[in-house]
């Protein structure tokens, strides 16, 4: 009754171990982590309608009202033109559990390149992970991001 089979090619019955969705959450949070923070921040002005679309997909509100505001400041449009290209180069989660909640801090690096400037930047975010329904290809880890928010952003350097 609590087990689930596949049948071979040869016709043969492999049993198959189902594994505790709980153990595989970190694995997953992760992942859905990188994939948000891919697609927010890692941005040109051929890719950003496109990631931009696929990062809002796996935030709630709170994600699309940053959207909303670095657009009214005029980011994407800066983007657009001069050309700039804003490339991830480190993501690193940390994930808490309380009672069932999830909360995640995340350190993005990326850089901004104006062509003969390249800077480097360090963001801190934070926020909370909930359970949703898959929605593939749109939110494959089944995940969302809540209450999320840009703590720190600093400049590391400048190469020329």
């Amino acid at each position: 009754m609590n087990s689930a089979f596949a049948i071979n090619t040869d016709g043969s019955i492999i049993p198959l171990k189902l594994i505790n969705q709980k153990e595989n959450f970190k694995v997953e949070a992760l992942a859905h982590l990188e994939l948000y923070h891919n697609y927010f921040y890692n941005i040109d002005a051929s890719n950003y309608e496109k990631n931009l679309e696929k990062a809002l997909w796996l935030g709630n509100s709170s994600v699309d009202n940053l959207y909303r505001q670095k657009k009214a400041d005029g980011v994407y449009n800066r983007l657009l033109q001069y050309s700039l290209v804003q490339k991830v180069l480190q993501i690193t989660s940390e994930l808490k559990e309380h009672n069932g909640s999830y909360t995640f801090t995340t350190t993005t690096i990326f850089e901004i390149n104006r062509g003969s400037i390249v800077d480097t930047y360090e963001l801190v975010s934070t926020g909370n992970l909930i359970s949703v329904d898959r929605n593939f290809p749109n939110n494959p880890h089944g995940l969302l991001i809540t209450n999320y928010f840009e703590n720190t952003l600093k400049k590391l350097n400048t190469k020329n």
